[in-house]
């Protein structure tokens, strides 16, 4: 019985090693996985408290030569110093128009006729008035003719006693009176030919004509349509026939804010450039600055003209220009761009003790660039001519202050 025992005593589980030895594995695993866990969590926390998000901008090559040497940049339009609205003198009736949008007229070529039937008339009628006041005065001078005979017949008689003095003094009478309405009939036939003058005048206004050569811009009047040189009110009277440019005085107006003014000069070099030919350059310059400001945009009126004629240059299109450096050289526009350096944001310069720099951004990053710049600090675009290479990505904006090695995102 007590080998029975024994043997069964061996079969019994020793439950003091057992727990003894899962105890042994199971806290430093639970040790090891809060560790991994504390440290992903601080990668985690480090990484989003140490990314930035900013704006990026890239250098780029200036478009020409001209825009790196500028020292202001400004927009505006192109316009027609002179140009017109064609209208008549009187009110009428459109009878014909001979001019469409597009079409270039010399000066005093025939743009439209009015119904001239009432001036006609008006013509005819001074003529015909012309001509009896013509006629009377041939009377009246015939008349006088023969009482200067009759006075003198007469007074040779009187010096002979044959007459007497009463019939001479009579003659006398006759011959002043008939010389006092010939240079009545003289002022008449005048005054006839002047209404003469006045209804061909009128006649002549119906007729409408170019005041100079230029290219007509637009048609308002059609056929059968009333004009008037004054605004009827009700909308049914027109109040001109076209509108014509001289294409020779297309010039640029730009609005500059009164703060650079200073940098602007009569005579000084300008390059402009059409929104609508991004590529080609003008060259221009500066024809005179306007003398007064507008006090609601605080800004200077400037005049430019332009050194090249085109017909890609239309009247009200958008034109950006530079003002050039009275001491950068002329160089052409077709000349390489790489020694000119590279355009960034104004926004991306930034400058401390060191002097300039940029925020460079590489994998991800920021690292501090000195750069070096040329011409003013102030203006939207900056020319930088070393540090930087075209196609370079920089900051341009951050929303927290940056450090060198900082991670960064744009998203």
């Amino acid at each position: 019985m007590a080998d029975q025992s024994n043997r069964i005593s061996q079969l019994k589980i020793d439950r003091s090693t057992a727990a003894v030895s899962g105890r042994s594995w199971l806290w430093p695993g639970l040790i090891a996985a809060a560790v991994i866990v504390a440290l992903l969590s601080w990668a985690v926390l480090r990484q989003g408290a140490g990314a930035v998000r900013v704006e990026t901008d890239i250098a780029r090559n200036p478009p020409s030569v001209a825009v790196a040497d500028s020292v202001l940049d400004a927009s505006g339009y192109v316009v027609a110093r002179r140009q017109t609205t064609v209208s008549s003198k009187v009110t009428g009736k459109v009878v014909e128009v001979f001019v469409e949008e597009g079409m270039r007229v010399e000066k005093d070529q025939v743009v439209a006729i009015l119904d001239d039937t009432s001036q006609q008339v008006q013509l005819s009628l001074a003529k015909a008035q012309a001509e009896a006041s013509r006629a009377a005065l041939q009377e009246i001078d015939a008349r006088l003719r023969n009482a200067r005979l009759e006075r003198d017949r007469l007074r040779n008689l009187a010096k002979r006693g044959l007459t007497s003095t009463s019939s001479v003094d009579a003659v006398e009478a006759t011959f002043d009176e008939l010389a006092a309405r010939l240079d009545t009939g003289r002022e008449n036939v005048k005054v006839a030919e002047r209404n003469v003058a006045v209804a061909q005048d009128a006649l002549s206004n119906m007729t409408i004509k170019a005041p100079f050569a230029g290219m007509v811009v637009s048609k308002n009047a059609q056929p059968g349509e009333m004009i008037s040189p004054v605004s009827a009110g009700g909308g049914f009277t027109r109040t001109g026939i076209c509108t014509i440019i001289d294409t020779d005085s297309l010039e640029i107006e730009v609005d500059v804010n009164e703060a650079y003014i200073q940098r602007v000069q009569p005579g000084q070099r300008v390059s402009a450039t059409l929104d609508a030919y991004s590529d080609w350059r003008i060259p221009a310059e500066v024809i005179a600055i306007i003398p007064t400001a507008d006090r609601q945009k605080a800004t200077v009126k400037v005049r430019i003209a332009l050194l090249e004629r085109d017909e890609r240059v239309l009247r009200d299109m958008g034109v950006k220009v530079a003002f050039l450096d009275a001491d950068a050289p002329a160089t052409p526009d077709n000349e390489s761009q790489d020694t000119r350096g590279v355009l960034i944001s104004g926004e991306a310069l930034r400058s401390d003790s060191a002097g300039d720099f940029v925020w460079h951004i590489i994998d991800g990053t920021v690292e501090r660039r000195a750069v070096q710049v040329s011409g003013p600090r102030d203006r939207t675009k900056i020319l930088v001519i070393s540090g930087l290479a075209p196609g370079e990505t920089i900051v341009r904006s951050s929303e927290s202050p940056l450090v060198a090695g900082q991670t960064i995102t744009n998203d």
